[in-house]
C-alpha cells in the first residue's frame, strides 16, 4: 500500500524542529519526507492532514502486554505483596488462549494511544506472536525466565521467534536477581556470550530488592550482572530506582539501557528513578509503561509527564529535564532500546511507523510549543491515525484490524477463569 499524506506538519525526532510538507509511503517503508511537490506517480491513498502533526510511533519500552488481566484487580499492595498475593496465584492459570486476548486488549490501548511498538515480557509467547501478526503490532519479546522455569526454553524462544515474522523478534532477558539463582544467571551470561547478545531484566527496582542482593552477594544488582558477563553484549534494565552512582557509572560504560517506568513505581510504593541523573550522565535512557496491573494504563503520555516533572519536585528545578530529551526517550531511545534502528524517526527509508497528532484537540491549543505540549498537555485522545509496517491500524477512534466488542467479550469470559 502507498499512502501520501499532505498538509502535514512533521516532528521527525532528529530534533524538535516542526517541518511542513508531505510525507510518502511505499508499502512498509517511508519514500518520501520533505516540502510539498507535484507528484508524478499515483497512490493507494491520500490524505489531507489539515496542519495536524505527523511524527514516529511512541515506544513502550517495558511492558507486560497480557497483564491487562490485572488491571484494578490488586490496588492496595507494593511490590513484594502484589506479585505473591495477586498476581502470580493468577499467572498460574493463565492459558495460552487468555493471554491471545489479553494481548489483544493491550494491542488496542498501545495503538489508540500512539504506540507503535513494545518490549514485552510474558508468558505464553506463542500466543502474543500469532494476536502480534494478527493484529498488524510491532510486538518485541523480552526473555521472563526465573527460578521457576524458562531457562531450559531460552534459546528455543531466540531462534524461533526471531524468525517468526518481520514484525516480531526476541530479545535474550530474566526476570531479576531475586527471582532467578547464581547458576542460572551464569547461564544466561553463556548464552549471552553465545550470541553476543543483549540482555535485559528488572533491576533496582525496590530498595528491598538491592538490599537483599547486598545480603546475598556483597553487591547490588547491576556490580553482580557486571561481574558475570551478563551485559558483555549490552541490553538494560528496567525501573533502575535505586541505582547507585557505580551502577549509573557500569550502565554508562557498558552503553546499557535504562528505561523508566514511573507510573508504576509510584503505585506500587516502589520510589522515583532520578531520570535528571541519567540525563545528566549521558546515559541511554528509554521509557515504558510496564504492566496494566502495576500501572494501571498503558499510556506513554502520562509516562512522558511523570518522568518529566517528578525530576522538577527531586531537584526544586522545574527545568531539571528538557521536555525534547524525553520525548526522544519514548520514541527514538525505545526503539534502539528494542533494536529498532529503522523505526526511530521519521526519514526516507524508515520503517513506516507513524502517527497523526490532532492539533485541533482543546489540549493541543494554543500552539506556543508543540513538542512540549505533547509532554505536558497530550494523552492518548489526541491520536488521530496509528500506522505500523505502512498500514493504517486505528483512524479516527476506528480499529482496522481489531474487532474491540469481540476483544472486550472474550476479555471478560476469560476473566472469570482467574478471579
Amino acid at each position: 500500500m502507498s499512502v501520501r499524506f499532505y498538509n502535514c506538519r512533521m516532528l521527525t525526532m532528529k530534533d524538535d524542529k516542526i517541518i511542513e510538507g508531505e510525507l510518502w509511503t511505499d508499502k512498509d517503508k517511508i519514500s518520501y519526507i520533505g516540502p510539498s511537490v507535484k507528484a508524478d506517480r499515483s497512490f493507494d491513498r491520500e490524505i489531507d492532514c489539515k496542519g495536524n502533526l505527523l511524527m514516529p510511533g511512541l515506544k513502550d519500552a517495558h511492558t507486560h502486554s497480557a497483564m491487562t488481566f490485572s488491571r484494578s484487580l490488586a490496588d492496595e499492595y507494593c511490590l513484594d505483596k502484589w506479585l505473591h498475593k495477586a498476581i502470580f496465584p493468577r499467572e498460574a492459570k493463565l492459558t495460552e488462549e487468555a493471554v491471545y486476548w489479553f494481548s489483544k486488549l493491550a494491542y488496542a490501548e498501545y495503538i489508540s494511544g500512539g504506540i507503535t511498538s513494545c518490549f514485552d515480557m510474558y508468558f505464553f509467547k506463542e500466543a502474543s506472536a500469532k494476536a502480534a501478526v494478527e493484529t498488524g503490532f510491532r510486538h518485541i519479546f523480552c526473555g521472563a525466565a526465573n527460578d521457576f522455569g524458562g531457562f531450559d526454553e531460552l534459546e528455543e524462544y531466540y531462534l524461533k521467534l526471531n524468525d517468526f515474522d518481520p514484525l516480531v523478534s526476541f530479545i535474550y532477558g530474566f526476570h531479576a536477581e531475586y527471582t532467578t539463582c547464581e547458576d542460572n544467571l551464569k547461564r544466561m551470561s553463556d548464552l549471552a556470550h553465545k550470541y553476543n547478545a543483549p540482555v535485559f531484566t528488572h533491576i533496582s527496582e525496590t530498595s528491598a530488592e538491592v538490599e537483599g542482593c547486598k545480603e546475598r552477594y556483597g553487591v547490588t544488582p547491576a556490580v553482580l550482572f557486571d561481574k558475570l558477563g551478563i551485559f558483555d553484549f549490552g541490553g538494560g534494565g528496567f525501573h533502575c530506582v535505586w541505582f547507585t552512582d557505580e551502577d549509573r557509572e557500569i550502565f554508562k560504560k557498558r552503553g546499557l539501557w535504562s528505561v523508566f517506568n514511573a507510573c508504576s513505581n509510584l503505585k506500587l510504593a516502589s520510589g522515583i528513578t532520578p531520570v535528571y541523573k541519567f540525563i545528566s550522565n549521558d546515559m541511554k535512557i528509554a521509557i515504558g509503561t510496564d504492566g496494566a496491573g502495576s500501572n494501571n494504563s498503558l499510556s506513554m503520555f502520562r509516562e512522558m509527564y511523570l518522568d518529566t516533572v517528578l525530576s522538577n519536585i527531586e531537584t526544586h528545578n522545574a527545568a531539571a529535564v528538557d521536555p525534547f530529551t524525553i520525548l526522544k526517550a519514548g520514541t527514538t531511545g525505545g526503539a534502539l532500546c528494542m533494536g529498532l534502528n529503522d523505526s526511530d524517526c521519521l526519514s526516507e527509508g524508515k520503517k513506516a511507523d507513524i502517527i497523526m497528532i490532532d492539533m485541533n484537540k482543546p489540549s493541543m491549543q494554543p500552539e506556543n510549543n508543540i513538542a512540549r505540549n505533547i509532554i505536558y498537555s497530550a494523552d492518548n485522545s489526541v491520536v488521530k491515525m496509528t500506522m505500523i509496517d505502512g498500514k493504517i491500524l486505528y483512524e479516527d477512534g476506528t480499529f482496522t484490524t481489531i474487532d474491540l466488542d469481540e476483544v472486550i467479550r472474550e476479555s471478560n469470559r476469560l476473566m472469570k477463569g482467574l478471579v
